[in-house]
């Protein structure tokens, strides 16, 4: 039964939110009519979710949220096409699904949700983290692109200290999940589970 609420509330996002995907090369005036659509189209996703109770109306909600915040950040990115507006579309979907997925943390309880949680916020730090690179690595190369030979070597280090970064952001979120699943045990195992984690993750 909770499968078809969530299915349902999916379909009746997915409805939502679709007038601006061929905006482009718009006007101030334009732009402000599209965020205008999206303000009302998360109004009235947001009172669809009024037909679930509990936790089903709690991810309901935060889906509706999510996607006006990815929308909004859709739009800015088709009205100033920079580096920084398409980075952010991809921090804002990293939000969003961290919403959510922690929203559907709450139908679990004590170590499972836990272990939920700490997934849901590795999820996002891996996103936010190869965002954050991908943007970085851009830049780099447009750099490099304009000064030759001596901004590539720039754009490669640059490059390199990125990607450096978001997998150690990677290895800790993981290294959190891994914490967090030693605490079902206890004694013992419990010791010998962080032991396994630590050298696992190298800490």
């Amino acid at each position: 039964m909770k499968s078809f609420k969530l299915t349902a509330i999916a379909m009746a996002l997915g409805l939502a939110f679709s007038g601006v995907a061929g905006a482009q090369n718009m006007s101030k005036e334009d732009n402000k009519q599209e965020k205008g659509k999206i303000e009302q189209e998360y109004k009235a996703a947001k009172s669809s979710c009024g037909a679930f109770a509990k936790n089903a109306k709690d991810i309901c909600l935060a889906e509706a949220k999510g996607k006006e915040m990815v929308a909004k950040a859709e739009l800015e990115a088709r009205f100033k096409p920079t580096q920084k507006s398409r980075y952010e579309v991809s921090n804002a979907k990293a939000e969003a699904d961290y919403a959510v997925a922690r929203e559907k943390c709450d139908d679990q309880a004590g170590n499972q949700k836990d272990v939920c949680v700490k997934e849901a916020k590795a999820a996002q730090t891996t996103a936010k983290a190869n965002a954050k690179a991908q943007m970085k690595v851009t830049d780099a190369n447009i750099v490099a692109g304009e000064k030759m030979t001596e901004a590539r070597v720039d754009a490669n280090k640059k490059a390199t200290d990125a990607k450096k970064t978001a997998n150690t952001d990677k290895r800790d979120a993981e290294y959190a999940v891994a914490k967090e699943k030693c605490d079902a045990f206890s004694g013992d195992i419990k010791d010998r589970c962080n032991a396994d984690a630590k050298a696992k993750f190298g800490k």
